[in-house]
């Protein structure tokens, strides 16, 4: 059955809101394939993929010889999928919440010449500036930095992000959030930033900068979000061996030789 059917994704949320729920916590044994099949009338195939799906995702792990568990620790990224903060920490059993640090808005041009070019806007055009820090059970593991164009999000205010910003945009303004582009390097959490996220000065983090789409292309946001090295762990499903492409460059220095 495919990722795509709607019997399959039903089923991955009906098993994300057990969890979500509180029935199973973090580290608590999850149902066996078996019990999914005959809880949810589906097929043991189906149950196997979609408690598969949630193994890779990171949010059911399995223990050899003992069965599926709710993974607790670390915080996963899904690198296929924008998946809020929000519904990530309640999925790993934790308790989300948000600082808004900084709400306003602003001038393209205080923003500086990166965020206008990613976001193709002019100068004058105003953008909507979030800076939050997300926490899981009361520990600080984000520090989030975000352009928003602000003709698409009239309307967003400082109580709006305390939660999920991906739902106040799909929901409450409407959106259609088409995808993001992302950019992941390794980086020294440093100065303020250690002091936000309560870690020695130079402790390693990921630096995740990104922007997002509305249909067609059409830039949304810029953001730059700080993760604590030792809260989180990315995950991405990869597909099949491909023959490595030579880069754009690399042809181009071939060709000058001949």
């Amino acid at each position: 059955m495919s990722p795509r059917s709607p019997i399959y994704g039903r089923l991955n949320s009906q098993l994300r809101d057990l969890i979500r729920g509180g029935e199973f916590k973090a580290g608590d044994k999850f149902l066996a394939e078996r019990e999914v099949a005959g809880r949810f009338s589906v097929s043991r195939v189906t149950a196997n993929k979609a408690l598969s799906h949630l193994v890779a995702e990171g949010v059911l792990e399995i223990k050899k010889g003992v069965g599926t568990f709710v993974r607790g620790g670390v915080l996963d990224y899904d690198l296929a999928a924008l998946v809020s903060f929000t519904d990530k920490a309640e999925a790993a059993g934790k308790k989300p919440s948000t600082r808004v640090l900084r709400f306003e808005t602003m001038r393209a041009a205080q923003a500086g010449a990166e965020v206008l070019g990613a976001l193709r806007v002019q100068p004058h055009d105003e953008l909507c500036y979030v800076e939050r820090l997300r926490l899981a059970d009361g520990v600080p593991v984000i520090v989030e930095r975000r352009h928003i164009v602000a003709r698409f999000c009239a309307g967003l205010d400082k109580n709006a992000v305390k939660g999920s910003l991906y739902a106040a945009l799909t929901l409450r303004l409407k959106l259609e959030v088409a995808g993001a582009d992302e950019v992941i390097r390794a980086v020294a959490i440093r100065d303020a930033d250690a002091r936000l996220l309560r870690v020695a000065n130079g402790t390693a983090g990921l630096l995740v900068t990104a922007i997002g789409y509305l249909g067609g292309g059409v830039p949304l946001w810029r953001e730059q979000t700080l993760y604590r090295g030792d809260a989180y762990e990315f995950h991405n499903r990869l597909g099949p061996i491909q023959a490595a492409r030579p880069a754009a460059g690399v042809l181009l220095d071939l060709n000058r030789k001949k």
